[in-house]
């Protein structure tokens, strides 16, 4: 249960302070005698005991935390034996009893702690009347009703959270699956319209041609022809859907592991210092959106390793607010104007089109001399949990950019 930590601190700050209180008015009361003395010593010895548990709080758990409690209520007890005025210290023990103790023991406790403030009332006080006793236990009630309904809005409270956490996680997996299912759903209706009745064409066409090549050769040559041009023609077909699939390194990985990978290749095979950092905590992507942003990032890369003439780079996977950024930086010669290569320059302006598929934007920013950054944004509908990173407040990445992409 996530408690209320400005209860806990107020609690805290007015038992401390209603030791001092009782601490100066035992002082101002009695003088300094040997009992005051071992009064004031008790005293010490149970804020000195109060604070270990604070201190220690996160690392007691249930059992240890009853001992402490028990040690702390008998110190106390002992100090309202030495000197009464330190009865009112009941308040901040009974809120400690509602943290550490189930329903049947907060009761015994509450009853215990204001016996004890009764008592001590009735031993200081110059003449008896009902106040003594009606006043603490009105104290005591009060006080017990409102931790008792902050504790159960707080038990409430939490239960919510875990349920929508748990509804999300639902929702998410739901979306998941509705996208799986229907990607199948347009591989099988491409596979029955294309594939599927291309192949059966031409096995009847070769079956054909096969019945005739002695018979009829000519008519034989023509169905194999035929057939040769089906061929083709459902391979146009083959090719036209699966483009439309997610690239192999996210079959069977995440697109953190995909880029991972795709850093671990470069340095390989570039002889690149390529390092791969992801801020924020990942959340579910379109499958169309995991296929852009790592398309940019090879193509990124790709440009480094033929222009840029550096040694390092550095490619950061970025989970915000309402988008997800990808950063490729380089620190190389950098460029005014990208210029391409002849026969080349279509990378560049293939991936602002990918990016554009799914409403990204690709940025490009270089200074000669101090290298290059690409900034790859897509929207997304998905909201991150974790505090994002601001794009660009890295200070070894530059400023507003993320990533370099195509071909200069």
């Amino acid at each position: 249960m996530r408690e209320r930590i400005w209860l806990n601190w107020a609690m805290h700050v007015g038992f401390y302070l209603l030791i001092v209180a009782s601490a100066l008015r035992l002082v101002s009361r009695h003088g300094v005698n040997p009992r005051t003395v071992a009064a004031l010593a008790v005293c010490g010895l149970l804020a000195l005991a109060y604070a270990a548990g604070i201190a220690f709080w996160n690392h007691l758990g249930r059992r240890r935390g009853l001992v402490w409690l028990g040690a702390v209520a008998a110190v106390w007890l002992a100090l309202v034996v030495l000197a009464p005025s330190f009865s009112w210290c009941a308040v901040p023990l009974l809120f400690l009893c509602l943290r550490l103790l189930n329903a049947r023991g907060f009761a015994v406790a509450t009853a215990a702690l204001t016996l004890v403030v009764i008592a001590a009332q009735l031993k200081i006080a110059q003449e008896v009347d009902p106040s003594l006793i009606l006043a603490p236990i009105g104290v005591a009630t009060m006080t017990t009703v409102i931790f008792w309904e902050l504790r159960r809005e707080s038990v409430a409270r939490q239960l919510l959270i875990d349920d929508l956490i748990s509804t999300r996680g639902t929702l998410a997996e739901s979306r998941h699956q509705t996208g799986v299912l229907e990607e199948r759903e347009r591989l099988a209706r491409e596979i029955h319209d294309t594939l599927a009745q291309g192949l059966t064409s031409m096995g009847i066409l070769l079956q054909a041609a096969d019945r005739m090549w002695a018979s009829d050769p000519e008519l034989a040559h023509a169905h194999v022809r035929r057939a040769a041009a089906a061929a083709a023609e459902n391979l146009d077909e083959a090719r036209r859907f699966v483009r439309d699939l997610q690239p192999p390194a996210l079959v069977d990985a995440s697109l953190p592991e995909a880029l991972a990978r795709l850093c671990a290749s470069a340095d390989d095979d570039a002889g690149l210092d390529v390092r791969f950092r992801r801020e924020g905590e990942p959340y579910p992507l379109e499958p169309d959106v995991q296929a852009a942003l790592l398309r940019v990032a090879q193509g990124a890369l790709a440009n480094v390793r033929d222009h840029s003439g550096a040694g390092t780079a550095v490619v950061t996977l970025s989970y915000l607010d309402g988008e997800v950024t990808l950063d490729v930086f380089d620190h190389g010669v950098g460029f005014t104007e990208p210029t391409p290569a002849p026969g080349r320059g279509y990378g560049l302006r293939a991936m602002r089109d990918r990016l554009a598929e799914v409403d990204g934007l690709l940025v490009v920013e270089s200074v000669p001399g101090e290298g290059t950054a690409v900034a790859a944004t897509v929207p997304v509908k998905w909201t991150a949990e974790a505090p994002h990173v601001p794009h660009g407040a890295r200070a070894d990445d530059r400023d507003g950019a993320a990533g370099r992409v195509g071909t200069r």
